[in-house]
């Protein structure tokens, strides 16, 4: 079994690590005082940081396919995981500067397998250029959302055109003025089978009974660098039903597709949020003094250190062995590994995180460091996507049904 990364993903790594070095951590501090600024509006250096990574060919790294397809790399999942990783050492800026941020990734894969030929020019295009951005609504609040069955929006064929109403919350990136386009999924048949009910439509954003009606906050953080996550209604919203998605009652199984690679994408950027977490505690350890030496020589600190090790290899190894089942088997040969690496990441990262915070003393909750926002994050992973207990549940009824 060989464990080295290819010459491609070597490459890319080199060139990744140097822009991160070169461009992402030094642009850090203004990022945060224009972010402060700048209301729901991506902070003004992001379009230079995006300048930049594609002219180090850097760009739409995520996307599989042929090399140059659609404006794709062409990496495989294998040699996208540790891209990703690196990019999760700043998870608010190098995702979005390398046009490998999501929801837009999980859209642009989207349009890419179900989307139509225009749908793919009016849309895809742009995304894939990093003209615009997009939203992703899934989640609703007046329903438990952890089972996508339970999607109450409604989506009716009314002659050339299709209706939707309904309530959304949580909506990834609805609340940055450039996102211009909303997958949006609801239901177009109740009386159909369970998983035949649902299906996923385009509405752009400028549609008249389209209304985003507020920020949500996570963890008391808006992440309006991420596009933010608004509450949003839809009242009789018309488009017309060449907006469709694939075909009706396709929505559930395009969702099933779509957070597949969102949910393996995550978990790769939250090792890169460990070690920098890592990192930073051994930085702060060894700098700092308490009851007559280095903090790095107490022994509990040295227990959180070796631990977080232990927990990192562990994470990445999982997550590298989920990315090459994916690419060998598919996303459904690779279903159960995708649910351990969704429940075992986001909790490994957190302990981590918890301990980094510890380190730091105050300073730690405090915005002068970036841990407490990436401790949000890696926290809120554990609900996005699906919680832990649907993917435990799942998990566990998989097991007992081979001995069944």
């Amino acid at each position: 079994m060989d464990f080295a990364f290819d010459k491609v993903t070597e490459d890319l790594r080199e060139r990744l690590t140097h822009f991160m070095d070169e461009c992402v951590y030094p642009a850090e501090p203004a990022f945060e005082e224009q972010a402060a600024t700048s209301g729901w509006s991506p902070p003004p250096l992001m379009e230079d940081l995006k300048d930049e990574a594609r002219k180090r060919g850097l760009w739409n790294l995520f996307l599989p396919g042929e090399p140059g397809h659609s404006h794709g790399a062409g990496l495989t999942n294998l040699q996208y995981a540790p891209l990703a990783e690196i990019m999760g050492r700043s998870p608010a800026i190098a995702p979005a500067a390398t046009n490998c941020a999501a929801p837009d990734t999980g859209n642009m894969e989207v349009l890419s397998m179900f989307g139509s030929e225009r749908q793919r020019a009016d849309w895809l295009r742009p995304l894939l250029d990093g003209e615009i951005r997009s939203a992703f609504a899934m989640t609703e609040p007046d329903v438990a959302s952890s089972d996508a069955t339970n999607i109450a929006t409604s989506i009716v064929r009314d002659g050339d055109e299709y209706v939707l109403n309904g309530r959304k919350w949580f909506i990834s990136g609805a609340m940055n003025p450039n996102c211009k386009i909303f997958i949006v999924m609801g239901k177009t048949n109740p009386d159909a089978p369970k998983h035949r009910q649902q299906s996923m439509i385009l509405v752009p954003r400028d549609t008249p009974g389209l209304h985003v009606k507020r920020g949500m906050h996570v963890f008391g953080y808006t992440d309006a660098d991420h596009g933010g996550h608004a509450e949003v209604v839809f009242e009789d919203v018309r488009v017309p039903k060449e907006n469709l998605i694939g075909e009706e009652g396709g929505g559930f199984a395009i969702a099933q597709a779509r957070l597949g690679p969102g949910r393996i994408h995550h978990c790769m950027r939250l090792i890169g949020m460990a070690e920098r977490a890592v990192e930073m505690m051994c930085r702060r350890a060894l700098a700092r003094t308490t009851f007559g030496k280095p903090v790095a020589q107490q022994g509990v600190v040295q227990d959180w250190i070796a631990e977080s090790r232990i927990r990192i290899e562990q994470a990445r190894l999982l997550v590298l062995k989920t990315a090459w089942l994916m690419d060998t088997v598919g996303n459904q040969g690779a279903h159960t590994e995708i649910q351990a690496i969704k429940i075992s990441t986001p909790l490994s990262v957190e302990w981590i995180l918890d301990k980094a915070v510890q380190v730091h003393g105050a300073g730690g909750v405090s915005q002068d460091f970036p841990l407490a926002a990436l401790w949000a994050g890696a926290r809120s992973l554990r609900l996005a996507d699906g919680p832990d207990e649907v993917h435990k549940r799942s998990l566990a009824y998989r097991e007992l049904k081979r001995w069944m």
